[in-house]
């Protein structure tokens, strides 16, 4: 458990399918031809990579036999193609235009998942593209976001693993703007904020794992095993997030059982009134509760002509190495490269959170408001070779049980950056720029 206390507020400033068979073997071969380039600069490692992926591509397509659909793509500009499903394709491996940013360069990444600076040699995971089936993704641009941006706040609501994401978001945005002085990151309690001063954009992290008030609200000291929420609770949060112009709630990884038996309670009323009652349930009946509660609030509260709401799909662990033809002691330690099966869905990947929440905010489309959905999971179900591991600050110190198991202690949850989240956010950027 982190114990150490944070300061009321702190200031840092930065220090497809196939068209044919015979395309395919095509883009083989033009692979192949770079291994004379490649040796002469020295890199025989990359050649056997580069050979071996296009390979793996090749194969891959002539497997699946897609027929690549008349969908409308986009690059750099115009419309983003309602046709086309972005959450459907492969990883394609791509270390000419990845990684979007240097994690070792990026001053506002959090130790969690800085993974090269803190020891992992293979660096594979920051070189993969996400390629949907028949069309492209938007080409991120940093200046145009926050061109997009200007005197405008997002909010990233949630837990750790969309503090990754937001993580992800002001590295991919703040090498854009090379003068330290214009940039800088605010701390004061569960609200992180970056803002970039020359848009006056803000870019907010605010610490709500369960969305209602809870008894885990403190974003220092909140591994809580006994989950309590307040059914009724919402406003202290939310007084947080009111006036944004966009926000990004994510709220799964805390309703999750830790084990078969693990259940929560609710509380009713308040102490003060003398009305408290507490009610034990099932996790996933009170994820049903802060959902209700939150989309009443949003239905009352947000003014649809003004504010765009997103709410990120499940992020999928790893935890679990036979899913994927591995051992399960071993967790997802030293997996170097994604799942190439297509359409790949891990038997402990539970989607039915996700279902769960888009039934409730459809109920706010009567009212002419729409929640759009980043459906991120299967995307990220692939990557098994995406996570930190060992290869993160640790808080506390190891034991010598866990330096003798490093599986014991890797860290299968969150993603190292630059990595996966990067894509999370390649789709809200499509969405904000295009949609």
């Amino acid at each position: 458990m982190k114990t150490e206390t944070t300061p009321k507020m702190t200031v840092l400033h930065a220090p497809v399918g196939v068209r044919s068979i015979v395309s395919s073997l095509v883009a083989f071969f033009i692979v192949a031809s770079s291994v004379t380039f490649l040796l002469d600069r020295g890199q025989e490692a990359q050649v056997q990579m580069a050979v071996e992926h296009g390979r793996q591509e090749m194969q891959v397509k002539l497997e699946a036999g897609l027929q690549e659909p008349a969908m409308r793509g986009t690059t750099d500009a115009g419309d983003a193609g309602e046709e086309c499903n972005w959450s459907r394709g492969r990883w394609v491996y791509d270390n000419m235009s990845r990684p979007l940013y240097s994690g070792l360069k990026c001053a506002f990444i959090f130790p969690e998942v800085a993974c090269d600076k803190y020891g992992r040699k293979d660096v594979m995971y920051q070189h993969w593209r996400w390629q949907p089936h028949g069309c492209d993704l938007p080409r991120f641009d940093a200046t145009k976001l926050l061109e997009k941006l200007r005197n405008k706040r997002l909010v990233f609501v949630g837990d750790s693993v969309n503090r990754n994401q937001w993580v992800s978001l002001v590295c991919m945005v703040e090498a854009s703007i090379p003068d330290d002085r214009l940039k800088m990151r605010i701390f004061n309690g569960s609200l992180i904020s970056f803002k970039a001063l020359e848009y006056n954009a803000t870019i907010d992290f605010y610490w709500s794992p369960l969305l209602v008030e809870s008894n885990s609200d403190n974003p220092i000291i909140h591994r809580v095993e006994y989950r309590i929420i307040r059914a009724d609770r919402i406003e202290r949060h939310a007084s947080v997030w009111r006036d944004a112009d966009i926000i990004v709630f994510n709220s799964y990884l805390w309703w999750r059982k830790q084990k078969d038996d693990m259940r929560m309670k609710v509380m009713y009323g308040s102490f003060e009134d003398g009305d408290a009652r507490l009610d034990e349930m099932e996790m996933i009946d009170g994820f049903e509760i802060a959902l209700k509660k939150l989309t009443e609030w949003l239905g009352e509260n947000i003014d649809k002509n003004k504010t765009r709401i997103f709410f990120a799909g499940s992020s999928p662990t790893h935890s679990w190495a036979s899913n994927w033809g591995g051992e399960d002691s071993n967790k997802c330690l030293n997996e170097t490269e994604p799942i190439y099966k297509i359409g790949y869905k891990a038997a402990t990947t539970d989607y039915s959170l996700m279902a769960k929440a888009k039934s409730y905010f459809k109920t706010l489309e009567p009212k002419g408001m729409h929640v759009q959905i980043l459906n991120i999971t299967e995307l990220s179900d692939y990557r098994k070779d995406g996570h930190p591991t060992v290869f993160r600050r640790q808080f506390v110190p190891l034991t010598k049980e866990q330096i003798a198991n490093p599986a014991s202690y890797a860290d299968c949850t969150h993603w190292c950056l630059p990595g996966v989240p990067d894509v999370w956010n390649e789709f809200l950027y499509g969405y904000l720029m295009y949609k």
